[in-house]
């Protein structure tokens, strides 16, 4: 089974054995990696080169691909990414930021969300789309924003409730966590109502949901970890958990271990980054559901600068490989549980959200420490 990293994609894995096949979403185009019968890596093709790739995931029941890209819209590929058709009717955006797709009885269902912050969905594989305005009635939409030009929020992370697809999570970086229980007609504000939508500036990056605790929610976000163990009606800043990552971004869990957990991110967040080109990146593991975290650092950069702006984990029988995309375009694997880590491959453009490389390699000015 082929795998994706990316930076908003499908990220926990599992099938019955160790997949010998990652599509890297990268800023040119997807790099395949194949492992080889030597169980070395390469870098074997590129695939929708000159386009910004930011999420990438296998559709299982069709077996399609699914590309949302910065510079592009939405793409699909039916044969394994040879070819790419971009579908973005009823889209009023091509900055899309983020792709997923669920099956509510025998129809599938795709998401794209967007730059300005819409979500759209459509039931014919993003031949068209139709947008889920309700997303829009938030009452703290006037406060959405992102500190880079143009300042517009986007919708960073689409996932759904693993007991019923009906139930969907978007993030919006800034400005809120929503989720609607009736396939996206109506929302809910999550962090408004909760009452920390200031501790966490509406900085949602993500929501990880694990089948066997469906009442407990991580959410990383710009200021830190946070977890909800009654489905988001109260939220804990847990980041003295994890103090060596103030910025928490990627986040996977072992669908066969559900207690074992990563999350990577930088020290400070990205305003930090810039003067001395250094995200200051670590990889934080969990083995008891998140109650305690230790860090997992052993083979990698002990001045890890790049940013680590993708993470996936194939859970297989016996174990569970995680993988680290970077800004450097670097991919490291850990087939230990994190408890070593090498590099598989190198050499790959950055993989990378938005501009989040250009600040880590001192290509651009960006906004003031916070």
């Amino acid at each position: 089974m082929a795998i994706c990293l990316s930076h908003s994609g499908v990220s926990s894995y599992a099938s019955g054995t160790r997949s010998n096949e990652i599509y890297v979403g990268t800023t040119d185009g997807i790099s395949l990696l194949k492992r080889g019968g030597d169980g070395q890596w390469q870098a074997v093709d590129q695939l929708l080169g000159g386009y910004h790739i930011c999420s990438l995931s296998i559709e299982p029941t069709t077996g399609a691909m699914l590309a949302g890209t910065h510079n592009g819209g939405f793409a699909v590929s039916t044969d394994r990414g040879a070819t790419w058709e971009f579908r973005n009717e009823g889209l009023a955006s091509q900055n899309v930021f983020a792709v997923a797709s669920s099956t509510v009885g025998d129809e599938i269902r795709v998401y794209a969300g967007i730059e300005p912050a819409h979500l759209y969905v459509s039931k014919d594989m993003g031949k068209t789309w139709v947008e889920l305005d309700g997303l829009r009635k938030a009452p703290n939409i006037d406060d959405w924003t992102f500190p880079p030009p143009p300042h517009e929020a986007h919708v960073k992370h689409i996932i759904f409730d693993p007991a019923d697809p009906e139930c969907i999570y978007a993030c919006v970086e800034q400005g809120e966590l929503l989720r609607s229980t009736d396939g996206g007609a109506t929302w809910e504000d999550m962090l408004s109502r909760a009452g920390v939508v200031d501790e966490a500036e509406g900085d949602a990056h993500r929501v990880v949901v694990r089948p066997s605790h469906p009442n407990e929610l991580f959410m990383p976000t710009g200021f830190g970890l946070f977890f909800s163990d009654d489905k988001g009606k109260t939220w804990k800043n847990i980041k003295e958990r994890t103090p060596w990552i103030g910025y928490p971004d990627p986040m996977v869990y072992d669908p066969n271990r559900e207690n074992v957990m990563f999350v990577a991110g930088g020290r400070r967040n990205p305003g930090f980054w810039i003067a001395k080109q250094n995200a200051s990146a670590s990889v934080a593991r969990t083995t008891d559901g998140g109650a305690t975290w230790e860090l997992a650092m052993n083979g990698l950069p002990e001045t890890f600068t790049a940013s680590i702006e993708a993470m996936c984990l194939d859970s297989y029988e016996g174990g569970c490989s995680v993988y680290l995309g970077t800004t450097d375009g670097d991919v490291f694997c850990s087939d230990d549980d994190g408890q070593s880590w090498s590099k598989i491959v190198s050499g790959l453009p950055p993989v990378s959200k938005g501009v989040h490389y250009m600040l880590v390699q001192g290509k651009m000015g960006g906004p003031p420490p916070q």
